[in-house]
């Protein structure tokens, strides 16, 4: 019984790095529509895809979506610099739509009464490794919340309303 446990042991420990080296990390710091702090995030790799765990602060009750998009630049106050929604497949908006989804839809997350959001997200169509789907293309990506919810079908942005917060993604 104890040889199984030390044999077990390894072999988690190892698919939990990838054979011994460390996953790719990433990260985004968000700013409102004003340039303050409104949140961050973490991305690190994993075999579904990547893992995003946002924590945002200041921003209004609700529903709101949350995007990947094309470009990593935040320019406040509108944040169009940050291009449109990150679809290297070249396909139509949301996971309800026939056509879609981009790479960079992601599902909606709820803001709490005092202005705060968490959510852990998996985007399965994203790397932070090599290749087109890559969130390290040239010019970058950045993360986007949007003012309303995505209604998972309306292309191009599932009429998701103004954009409020942007970060960033950065290694």
């Amino acid at each position: 019984m104890s040889m199984r446990r030390l044999l077990i042991v390894p072999a988690l420990l190892c698919a939990a790095t990838a054979w011994g080296q460390k996953m790719p990390v990433a990260h985004a710091s968000f700013i409102n529509a004003k340039g303050d702090k409104a949140g961050t995030a973490s991305l690190t790799q994993t075999k579904s895809g990547v893992r995003i765990v946002v924590n945002l602060t200041q921003l209004p009750p609700g529903v709101h979506a949350l995007h990947i998009h094309t470009a990593g630049k935040c320019d406040v106050p509108d944040f169009t610099t940050a291009g449109g929604h990150f679809n290297p497949g070249m396909k139509q908006h949301g996971k309800d739509n026939p056509m879609g989804a981009h790479a960079g839809d992601l599902p909606n997350f709820t803001v709490d009464a005092k202005g705060r959001g968490k959510a852990t997200i998996i985007a399965a169509g994203v790397t932070l490794g090599d290749g087109s789907n890559s969130l390290f293309h040239p010019g970058g990506t950045a993360l986007m919340v949007h003012a309303s919810p995505d209604d998972y079908k309306t292309d191009p942005t599932g009429n998701a309303g103004a954009r409020i917060a942007c970060g960033v993604i950065q290694k």
